[in-house]
C-alpha cells in the first residue's frame, strides 16, 4: 500500500512547522524570563493545573507501582536467595523507566488536551489576532508560560512519583521482610547513581517539552472552523504519546549503551 502524496506532504509540513515553532518558543523564553511579569500569572496557573491538581493521581499510581514491584519481585527473588536485587529493580522501574513515562502520559492526557483546545479556541475567536494588533507577541505571552509550566510540572511530578513509588515499596517490605527504614533507604541510596538521577531528569525535561510543544503547536495550527478545536486536542494527545514513547526508547537505549 502506497502512502498518498498529500498525506505525506502534510506530515512533512507539520513537522517543519513544529520545529520552527519550537525554535521561536526557545528564543522567546529568554524575553519572558526578563520581562514576563504580565504573563507570570499564566505560568503559575499552568503549574497549578498541571502539577498540583494532578498530584493525587500521581501519588496513587506511584504507590501502586511500588507495591506491585515489591509484592511480585520480592517473593520471586527470594526463591533464588537474591533479595538484594530488588533495589536495582525498583530504581530501574520507578525512577528510570515507568516513573517518567507514566507521569508523562498523565500530563499528556490532561494538559495536552486542555492547552491545545484553549489555544485553538483563541485562534478561532481571533483573540490571537487581537494580541498582535496591540503589539503583544502571542508566543511570548501565551505559548512560553505554558511551555515552561508544563516542563517544570513534569520535572516535579517525576520527582514525586519516584519518592512515593519507593516509599510505597517500603511499606510492602514490612509484610515480607520487616526491616528498619534506615536499612531500606540506605540500601536504595547505595544502589542509586548520578546516572540514574541524570536520566530521570533528562527524560522528565524532554517529555515536558514535547507535550507542551505539541499541544501549543496543534492549537495554533487550526484555521477557522470551530470543529477543528476538538480535533486539535485529539491530535495533541496522540502526538504527545507517540513523541514521549519514541524519546523514551532513544534515551533508554543511549543510557544502556554507555
Amino acid at each position: 500500500m502506497t502512502v498518498p502524496i498529500p498525506f505525506l506532504q502534510h506530515k512533512i509540513d507539520m513537522t517543519l512547522y513544529t520545529i520552527g515553532f519550537f525554535t521561536k518558543i526557545v528564543r522567546s523564553t529568554g524575553h519572558f524570563i526578563v520581562r514576563g511579569q504580565v504573563a507570570f500569572k499564566i505560568l503559575i496557573m499552568q503549574i497549578l493545573f498541571t502539577c498540583v491538581e494532578a498530584l493525587g493521581i500521581i501519588i496513587l499510581l506511584a504507590v501502586g507501582i511500588g507495591v506491585a514491584v515489591m509484592g511480585i519481585g520480592m517473593p520471586f527473588l527470594a526463591g533464588f536467595s537474591q533479595e538484594r536485587y530488588i533495589y536495582p529493580l525498583l530504581i530501574t522501574i520507578i525512577m528510570r523507566e515507568a516513573g517518567p513515562l507514566l507521569a508523562a502520559f498523565i500530563i499528556a492526557a490532561r494538559s495536552a488536551t486542555a492547552i491545545a483546545t484553549e489555544m485553538a479556541g483563541m485562534v478561532i475567536s481571533h483573540e490571537v489576532e487581537a494580541y498582535i494588533s496591540v503589539g503583544i507577541d502571542p508566543i511570548e505571552h501565551l505559548a512560553v508560560p505554558r511551555f515552561l509550566g508544563v516542563t517544570i510540572s513534569m520535572m516535579l511530578l517525576t520527582c514525586y512519583f519516584s519518592l512515593f513509588g519507593l516509599g510505597g515499596s517500603f511499606l510492602v517490605t514490612q509484610l515480607f521482610n520487616p526491616m528498619p527504614g534506615s536499612v531500606y533507604f540506605n540500601n536504595l541510596l547505595q544502589t542509586l547513581t548520578l546516572r540514574d538521577f541524570f536520566i530521570s531528569l533528562l527524560k522528565s525535561i524532554s517529555f515536558g517539552m514535547i507535550i507542551s510543544m505539541v499541544a501549543i503547536s496543534q492549537g495554533f495550527a487550526v484555521e477557522r472552523a470551530s470543529t477543528e478545536i476538538p480535533v486539535a486536542g485529539l491530535r495533541a494527545v496522540s502526538a504527545a504519546f507517540t513523541g514521549c514513547i519514541v524519546i523514551n526508547i532513544l534515551l533508554s537505549a543511549l543510557y544502556y549503551s554507555l
